[in-house]
This record gives structure tokens, C-alpha cells and sequence, in this order.
């Protein structure tokens, strides 16, 4: 697309959505991408968001899902995930803009004297702030391609600043340099026994009153949408024929990228962009990736406990980190989602009973978590193949300090600052804090593994990069106590000396990692840590499945 030695001259794509919130446009943007990338064009996405939380870094996983956290260190909408899972490139901060930073930003600005005295206005200055924020990532020089996804529903009062950003974009680029794709939804009145297009109508209408007509219609719907509704669309939303995608449901979020393919929503998006491209699409990992996913050979039962299990998207990225895992091991991995709170030590064997592997989730707060230390006694004493994520691995070190240490009362500071014993405590910088909001440990950390350790063998390699997203870590002052009752420490952080994994001798699989390993897993390089956790609990499986024939 450029001369040599010239930096790139980025297009941009904005993706809409309408009719109603959670169609999938993340998945879309996504799907789009990826296709690109395969015909040898650079791409990213980034989110913007609404709502007027500076970052999701606070807000409650029942409301938002996960928080998923870039190399740099920033809290960040859980589509993000999805962008890094399909793409396999890192995000950053440029990714993801709130609202509220934008009015941050502007606020911030105007107490510095930068508007010299003008009145401050929704237009121009948050849209320009919001415009800004749109092209750091195509200033970059290092894309062809930069998608924009607008979250929310066309029509929202809180979009509208972004809505009307992005229309005065299109006329200072140019024609050809910028794409909106709207995604809207074609319903089916299973009373009348038809797809009723009445709703995408109303909201492209909608998308024009702010002066936006969508260049690409993609239609979420169940059933197949016939050619002749297709035209109907197409006379009443002013979008050609072949401009009306059809996106129908599918088994799993990775085959939306070859039905999208199936639709030519590649090819029309290159056309109307005026970028030449001849490549045929390299798609040859994809396809393995989800014929693997697609026909397991083997299945496996993993528990995953913690306290936000009635709402699967608290945690999303470990959801797909097994997917990944599992197709790399040819398996298919049942998520048993286990709420921490039920887990009394009474009836425990029967709630865990069938299970090859144990999954303490990461979490904040007190609520729920004797339960999880309860599933990691259980983990140890029977052993079943166990993995602890960030508080899963606070809860190890709590477990095996209260039960081989002795040390009965031992608990981490942010549940128990009396306790005598507090084997997990506030790193020393964050004890003065008393903002919540992105003054945790975040982002990327290089971590030194110890060679001849279960971590070492997983890794193959004795220095790693994970990301964190915690404020309390393991208290060095019972290192050598941990030391001498058998507990290995075989990832340490080599500038701070904190704790990052620990494990334990004469068991089939026991790691606890401070880091999220989930964050980084994805289609084309899954974890090594969840695939070698989904190996040793299909090896714990299959002897279990000798014996009860």
C-alpha cells in the first residue's frame, strides 16, 4: 500500500451497531481483521466505549465482564481479548477510550488554560479530543488498516459524541479512506414464520438523522436470509445488493471469520476502500485450528471456581484460553462453572467428584474465598491436576500454610489484616493508596524460572513475560519457612524478587502463578501453561476411565 521507507498512510473502518447491544460487533470487527491480515494487510481495532468510567479497571465484572488487561499495563474492555485472540498482536491503551477519558482529557486541558478562555463544548472540543484519540493509532505509520468499533446502540445519547466524531471524519479524509459498517439485527417472528427487516430500517434511518450512511449492512440472524430480502434491505437502507452480509449464528465465535469470508465481506470492504489486493486469504492455522476445535478425540471435565460464575463473561479470557488448549491437545475441554461460595468442606468430594481438573479463578474481595481454599485442599490431598490464577495461587500459599505449615490463622491481608500470619500482603508501594482506579500492578513483568521445575518443563525456558493485574503478592518474610516444608517458588520477578509461581512436588500438576496467563492465549499461540494443564488432566482422566469399565 506504501512506498518503501514511507510510513503507511492508514483507512479507517468504523463499526455501528443497532436494533440491540450484544450482536457482536467486537466479533465482526474481529472477523474483518483477521481476513485482512491474511491477505497480507496490517490491521487493529480499537473500542470506544460510552460509558463514563475512565477505564472498566473498577467496574464489576456482573456489569461489564472481564476486565482484560494489554502489555502496557491498561484495564480494558474484554473485546480487546477478542482483537489479540484472532489477530495474535498485542493492544495498548490507543486500543481502548472511555467516555470518561475523553472528558478527562478536555477537563484536563481546559484547567491548564489550553482553550485560552473559549467557552468548552460537546462540538468541537470533545469531538476533537475524540478524533485525536481515533488517529494515534493510524499516525503510527504501522497499519493499513485501523477499525474503529463504537460500543452501544446507534441512538444512545452516549454514542452520539463519538457518532458525530466519526461523521466529521469522513468528510476530513476523504472519500475512499474511511468504511461504516452497521451491524444490525434480522429477527424472526416464529408466530408469523418470517425475518422481519422493519428494525435494521428503522436504525440505519436512525444512523442517517446523524449523517452517517452505513457503506456495509451486516445482518446478525438465525436462519438464512433470502436474496430477495437482501434487495429489500439494500432499496430501503440505500446499500447495494451485494453490500447486505449476512452474519448467522454460528457454534463458536472462531467460524465467524470464514462465514464472513463465505459473504465477501472482505472483498467489499477492499473495493470501497480502493485498495488493490490479489492475495488469495491464508487462512491454512485458522482452519486447522478449528477443524481441531470441531472434532476432539478426547473430552475432559475442568472445575473452574469462583464467585462471578452466574455471568460466564467475568471470565472470559480463561473460557478461551481452554478452547485454544484444548484444540492444541486435540481435546474438548466441559467447563464446570462452580460458584466458590457453595464449596463447604462437608460436601465437597461430592461437588468436585468426576473432575480432572481444578481451576481456582482470580478474583477481588472476601466473599467466597474459604470455598476456594476448600477446592485447593482438595486438589492437593486427592491429587487432581490443579491451576490457580492470581488470588487462586494467594489461596495455595494460604491453604498450604494454614494445613502443612501449621500456621492456622495464616491469611492474606486484604481479607484479614489482623491475622498473625499474613503469608500475602500489600506490596509495600501500594500501602499508602487510596484510589482504586489503575494503581495496581498491571500489565507485562518478566518473570525468572528455575531450571528443572514442573514451570521450566511447561515453559521450556527460564525467562517468560506475563501480564498482572493485582495489588497484593506473596510475603517473602516466610520464604525460607515455605522453603522448608516443600513449597517450590520457580518463578520469581527478577527486579522486585516477588513470588510469580509456585508449585509442589510428588502431585500430577500443581502451579499457582501470580500472573493472568489467560491474557495472552490465543488461536495461533495458546498458553503453554493451560495447554500443558489440559494435558495432565486428560492424563489424570484417562487412568479413571480404565478403572470403571
Amino acid at each position: 500500500m506504501s512506498g518503501k521507507g514511507n510510513p503507511k498512510k492508514s483507512k479507517f473502518i468504523f463499526v455501528t451497531g443497532g436494533v440491540t447491544s450484544s450482536l457482536g460487533k467486537g466479533i465482526i470487527a474481529s472477523s474483518l481483521a483477521k481476513l485482512l491480515q491474511a491477505r497480507g494487510l496490517t490491521c487493529t481495532i480499537q473500542k470506544f466505549d460510552p460509558y463514563i468510567n475512565i477505564d472498566p479497571g473498577t467496574l464489576n465484572p456482573y456489569e461489564h465482564g472481564e476486565c482484560y488487561v494489554t502489555n502496557d499495563g491498561a484495564e480494558t474492555d474484554l473485546d480487546l481479548g477478542h482483537y489479540e485472540r484472532f489477530l495474535n498482536t498485542p493492544t495498548s491503551q490507543a486500543n481502548n477510550i472511555t467516555t470518561g477519558r475523553i472528558y478527562h482529557n478536555v477537563i484536563t486541558k481546559e484547567r491548564r488554560g489550553d482553550y485560552l478562555g473559549k467557552t468548552v463544548q460537546v462540538v468541537p472540543h470533545i469531538t476533537d479530543e475524540i478524533k485525536r484519540n481515533i488517529m494515534l493509532l493510524g499516525e503510527s505509520g504501522k497499519y493499513d488498516i485501523v477499525i474503529t468499533e463504537i460500543g452501544g446502540c446507534v441512538g444512545d445519547i452516549e454514542s452520539l459524541p463519538f457518532i458525530e466524531a466519526a461523521r466529521q471524519l469522513k468528510w476530513d479524509l476523504g472519500e475512499k479512506n474511511t468504511l461504516f459498517i452497521h451491524l444490525t439485527l434480522i429477527p424472526y417472528l416464529a408466530s408469523a414464520g418470517e425475518l422481519k427487516t422493519k428494525p435494521t430500517q428503522h436504525s440505519v434511518k436512525q444512523l442517517s438523522e446523524s449523517g452517517i450512511q452505513p457503506d456495509i449492512l451486516v445482518c446478525r440472524t438465525e436462519h438464512p436470509i433470502p436474496q430477495e430480502m437482501k434487495k429489500k434491505i439494500g432499496l430501503f437502507c440505500n446499500v447495494s445488493e451485494a453490500d447486505v452480509i449476512e452474519a448467522r449464528d454460528a457454534s463458536t465465535i472462531y467460524e465467524v471469520p470464514l462465514l464472513m469470508k463465505e459473504e465477501r465481506l472482505d472483498s467489499r470492504v477492499l473495493y470501497k476502500l480502493d485498495i488493490y489486493n490479489d492475495k488469495e486469504s491464508n487462512l491454512k492455522n485458522w482452519t486447522n485450528f478449528l477443524s481441531k476445535l470441531q472434532n476432539p478425540k478426547f473430552e475432559i471435565n475442568i472445575g473452574l471456581i469462583g464467585k462471578y460464575v452466574e455471568l460466564k463473561d467475568s471470565y472470559k479470557s480463561i473460557a478461551e484460553a481452554f478452547i485454544h488448549a484444548g484444540a492444541a491437545n486435540d481435546i474438548k475441554v466441559n467447563l464446570q462453572w462452580l460458584s466458590s461460595e457453595t464449596m463447604d468442606s462437608d460436601d465437597l468430594s461430592e461437588t468436585l467428584a468426576g473432575l480432572d481438573g481444578i481451576l481456582v479463578a482470580p478474583g477481588f474481595g472476601e466473599r467466597g474465598i474459604q470455598g476456594k481454599i476448600n477446592a485447593v485442599k482438595y486438589a492437593r490431598e486427592n491429587k487432581i491436576p490443579f491451576l490457580g490464577i492470581c488470588l487462586g495461587m494467594q489461596c495455595a500459599v494460604i491453604e498450604y500454610a494454614r494445613n502443612v505449615m501449621g500456621l492456622t490463622e495464616a491469611h492474606s491481608f486484604e481479607m484479614n489484616p489482623d491475622s498473625p500470619d499474613p503469608v500475602i500482603n500489600l506490596m509495600l508501594e501500594q500501602k499508602d493508596i487510596s484510589e482504586k482506579g489503575g494503581t495496581m500492578r498491571l500489565g507485562s513483568y518478566p518473570c525468572k524460572i528455575e531450571k528443572g521445575t514442573l514451570a521450566y518443563k511447561i515453559y521450556g525456558k527460564s525467562s517468560i513475560q506475563e501480564r498482572h493485574r493485582h495489588r497484593y503478592e506473596f510475603n517473602n518474610d516466610y520464604l525460607d519457612q515455605f522453603h522448608k516444608a516443600g513449597l517450590i517458588t520457580s518463578g520469581i520477578n527478577p527486579d522486585s524478587n516477588l513470588v510469580e509461581i509456585v508449585e509442589i512436588e510428588n502431585h500430577p500438576f500443581f502451579v499457582g502463578v501470580q500472573f493472568h496467563p489467560e491474557y495472552k492465549s490465543t488461536v495461533e499461540s495458546p498458553s503453554p501453561l493451560f495447554v500443558q494443564f489440559v494435558k495432565a488432566a486428560h492424563q489424570h482422566a484417562v487412568p479413571f476411565i480404565k478403572n470403571s469399565k
